[in-house]
């Protein structure tokens, strides 16, 4: 650890600040339906959109409405994802590389894996995707997956906010707004700056280069196949959507996807910059500023806690690594560089990790399969409580809300009265709804994780290491999947058939199963009437509501994981520095 690198986390954490109410500001007033300063040329377009589409903006939802819109709308375009991987070799345009069709198991696992918003890619995308297939289905689901999202978060906002109705929006404007005043503008002019600092953006043939090597046989010069492509654009959404699919393999340690330490910063930035704006927008849209600044606080201070962590376990030398220094390099940092780009060093790479596995996006700029133990089970751990440490552009908020309203419930049976929560008298049917969304996570991940862990034929072949390690790369996938987070332990060979179909099926459950009793919860919210706060009213604006919260995160996360953790990598820690090894 250096001085060097936590002046780097001081100064993201404080850029990051800095955006929130701005940011927040520009997402209530896009999401309420007001004026913006890009109305005067994005709102005839909008009108035309609904003009076209024959939506009445005026028209409200009712939850289950709004639910089986966003249900129809996600399985239509995941159908439309599958045919075009499907179909790519016959499509006639955008495929300089001819490349084949996408068998139909791959093509399920990704159609499944952009639609919830996952990323998810057992496949190499420069040897695998047609640039047609990119940009058509790929980068398309970047931007549908994170519009629906934010509108999720925004229906269970207003569902809290509102008094006595039936309704909580229109899904069809809220996705229009969401797209045409947030996503589109926003990726257009990021876009331009990875351009700037060299990133590509063309539709040309892959580039033949002659290296300096020289065959032994054929004295010939080799040469090396140069990728490129649309590049600029799949990674400004690939970022500010929380997606994580990478153009290249190597994603964000790629260096046409990630050139120069701007780029990096960016790409750090722009994962946290909506998640954390929303929390701004949540205590605008509800009247209480208070309340929003207290879930801002709770998630930072998991993730500064998670990054502390992280940077610390990755700054230990490796007690098995001999015959190189682990004391001393030219960055001034020390400690694991396996899998870590020089350019980077460990802090970046640690904050890099931390962002990105708190939030549900999944880019890497390293390979979180070579961490330490400890510093694995950090980036595991941020999945697995939930992805609410700002988590993913709106699922990190409604993920979140769904435990401030357990933490209401718990702080209202500690002084034996009803809970109220912002005006709303918390029910029965909140409750359930909640412990419905949470307990729904764990199931899955735990349930597809023994099954895999105990099948000889289909789970345990696709494994590179065994041991606990073995077992926490395929807890990872798992829960990386109905996390929706994307990012993998890469030792499990994962492009298998079994993995392909079960995989898929996790990131659609991890995604709609859970979203329903959000939209379920915030119909119910609605329809309340509103009551005036009391004596005994827990307020939930301050440091105590803060610290209640944090603990109910990290409480139901530990009684439901621990157990996993502790025979993956908690026990290769220990085994680690016993001087054992699988």
């Amino acid at each position: 650890m250096s001085a060097n690198g936590w002046l780097q986390f001081f100064v993201y954490s404080i850029v990051l600040l800095l955006t929130v109410k701005p940011v927040g500001l520009y997402l209530a007033r896009v999401l309420e339906g007001k004026r913006t300063w890009l109305d005067p040329v994005l709102g005839p377009v909008e009108r035309l959109i609904y003009k076209l589409s024959g939506v009445n903006a005026e028209h409200e939802m009712h939850w289950r409405q709004y639910a089986y819109a966003v249900l129809g709308f996600s399985a239509v375009s995941m159908v439309i994802t599958y045919a075009i991987e499907r179909l790519q070799a016959a499509l006639p345009v955008w495929n300089p590389q001819k490349l084949s069709a996408v068998g139909p198991d791959l093509a399920w696992n990704t159609a499944a894996s952009f639609t919830t918003n996952t990323n998810w890619q057992s496949y190499t995308p420069e040897t695998t995707m047609s640039y047609l297939t990119q940009m058509a289905a790929l980068a398309t689901h970047n931007f549908f997956s994170g519009a629906v999202g934010i509108v999720v978060a925004v229906a269970l906002v207003r569902g809290i906010q509102r008094t006595s109705s039936k309704t909580i929006g229109n899904f069809w404007v809220d996705t229009t707004r969401a797209l045409l005043y947030v996503l589109l503008p926003a990726c257009v002019i990021y876009a331009l700056l990875l351009v700037t600092q060299g990133v590509p953006q063309n539709l040309a043939k892959y580039t033949a280069a002659h290296t300096l090597e020289q065959s032994s046989q054929a004295q010939a010069n080799q040469t090396q196949t140069i990728a490129q492509g649309p590049v600029a654009s799949q990674e400004a959404i690939k970022m500010l959507g929380t997606n994580g699919g990478g153009f290249f393999n190597a994603n964000s340690a790629h260096p046409y996807e990630n050139p120069t330490p701007f780029t990096n910063f960016l790409q750090m930035l722009s994962i946290f910059i909506i998640p954390a704006g929303l929390t701004y927008a949540l205590g605008r849209m509800t009247g209480s500023q208070g309340h929003g600044w207290a879930v801002f606080a709770a998630m930072f201070v998991l993730f500064a806690a998670g990054f502390t962590t992280l940077y610390w376990a990755e700054s230990q030398p490796h007690p098995l690594l001999h015959g190189a220094s682990q004391t001393t390099v030219a960055s001034g940092e020390t400690g694991n560089y396996e899998g870590k780009e020089v350019r980077f060093g460990i802090s970046q790479s640690s904050l890099f990790a931390e962002i990105t596995t708190a939030a549900s996006c999944g880019a890497v700029n390293s390979v979180h399969d070579s961490y330490t133990p400890l510093g694995g089970m950090v980036v595991l751990t941020n999945i697995l409580l939930g992805e609410v440490i700002f988590g993913g552009v709106g699922s990190g908020l409604y993920g979140m809300l769904i435990f401030v309203v357990l933490a209401v419930f718990i702080a209202g049976l500690m002084v034996g009265r009803t809970p109220e929560y912002l005006g709303k008298k918390i029910d029965a049917y909140d409750v359930k709804m909640s412990m419905l969304y949470v307990l729904i996570f764990p199931l899955i991940i735990l349930t597809l994780t023994a099954v895999f862990v105990l099948s000889p034929t289909i789970g345990l072949p696709a494994l590179t290491n065994n041991g606990p390690h073995g077992l926490s790369e395929i807890l990872y996938a798992f829960t990386s999947a109905t996390g929706n987070n994307g990012s993998a332990f890469a030792g499990l060979s994962a492009n298998t058939w079994w993995y392909n179909v079960a995989l898929g099926w996790a990131m659609l459950a991890g995604r709609f199963l859970m979203l329903i009793p959000v939209l379920a919860l915030a119909g119910n919210m609605a329809q309340k009437k509103s009551v005036p706060p009391s004596p005994g009213t827990f307020p939930v604006n301050g440091w105590l509501f803060t610290v209640l919260l944090v603990g109910v995160v990290l409480i139901l996360g530990a009684l439901t994981f621990f157990p996993a953790l502790s025979l993956g990598p908690i026990l290769e820690h220990l085994l680690l520095h016993a001087g054992q090894t699988f």
